[in-house]
């Protein structure tokens, strides 16, 4: 695609902002036709901003997925928490996002970065997982209700899931957007590193195999991400940091039949990703207490 050169060109960022679980990820790699966020089906997913990048003919969205809003019991919890209020500060436009099946409006009015109703920037209300109605019409008296709270300038229904009315909202987003020519090569969906991507899709997985507290004690460090020429075998190696030992014993498992699970779905993620071969080296460390730790967190890009 070569660069726009419109007069009427809109450019700008949009924090997705919304709960654990609305299904902000999700509708990030629909309206970017990629996987560029991971997705399970268990809440505080994503820990970081997550940059996206659409560009067509006629704008540039910059997108950023971040955490889910929540109220933070520990430091990890409040660096998300941290990354939702950036996207807030740096954003030309607010996309709030609600599960249709659960609008509550003191959620939105009331949360630890503030009243989201009240944000001094255009704010799209979306209200997603549509499909889960049985009867679309359901809709109809709850978008009324926030319409009416003259706080947001559209109320969107949508799925994110199915791409159900997500060209509507990419319509409404450019109409918002200030005029500007693009930040970006056209070309590009995201400025974060690769190997930000392969420590994510490392994560995913633990999310997805491990059960209880033990996806929210992991963190993902890459040590190693050596590029070759094809077709040889990109190397990469990494460390799954948990907190206790005991922690360690179930993410190996007996005779190391887990960990090699899972970094068989973790390679298989990541070599579609790169669109090339990878050799997965995955090592379990024991970092007591990482989450509460500021040095930890901050080795950790937090």
């Amino acid at each position: 695609m070569t660069a726009p050169t419109s007069d009427q060109f809109r450019t700008g960022y949009v924090a997705i902002v919304g709960e654990p679980n609305v299904g902000k990820s999700t509708l990030l790699n629909t309206l970017l036709g990629t996987k560029l966020s991971i997705v399970t089906k268990k809440p505080q997913t994503t820990r970081k901003s997550v940059l996206g990048i659409s560009t067509t003919e006629r704008a540039q969205i910059i997108f950023q997925d971040t955490p889910g809003v929540l109220t933070p019991r520990y430091l990890l919890q409040e660096k998300m928490v941290g990354y939702v209020a950036g996207a807030l500060a740096d954003a030309d436009l607010i996309l709030l996002m609600l599960d249709v099946n659960d609008p509550n409006l003191e959620r939105i009015t009331s949360t630890p970065i503030g009243d989201l109703t009240k944000l001094r920037k255009p704010v799209i209300l979306l209200l997603n997982k549509m499909d889960a109605l049985k009867d679309k019409k359901e809709a109809l008296p709850i978008m009324e209700k926030f319409l009416n709270m003259e706080a947001f300038a559209e109320v969107i229904p949508a799925s994110g899931l199915y791409a159900q009315n997500t060209d509507r909202l990419v319509e409404v987003l450019e109409k918002y957007l200030p005029i500007g020519q693009p930040l970006y090569d056209p070309e590009i969906i995201s400025e974060q590193p690769e190997r930000f991507f392969v420590s994510e899709f490392i994560r995913e997985k633990v999310m997805e195999l491990y059960k209880q507290e033990i996806p929210y004690s992991v963190e993902v460090n890459i040590v190693q991400f050596k590029e070759r020429p094809q077709p040889e075998k990109l190397f990469i190696s990494a460390e799954i940091i948990v907190e206790r030992d005991t922690q360690k014993g179930i993410i190996i498992g007996n005779k190391g039949e887990a960990l090699k699970r899972l970094g068989q779905r973790a390679r298989t993620e990541i070599e579609e990703f790169l669109g090339q071969g990878v050799y997965l080296e995955l090592f379990v460390k024991v970092r007591e207490n990482w989450r509460g730790s500021a040095s930890r967190l901050r080795s950790f890009g937090y």
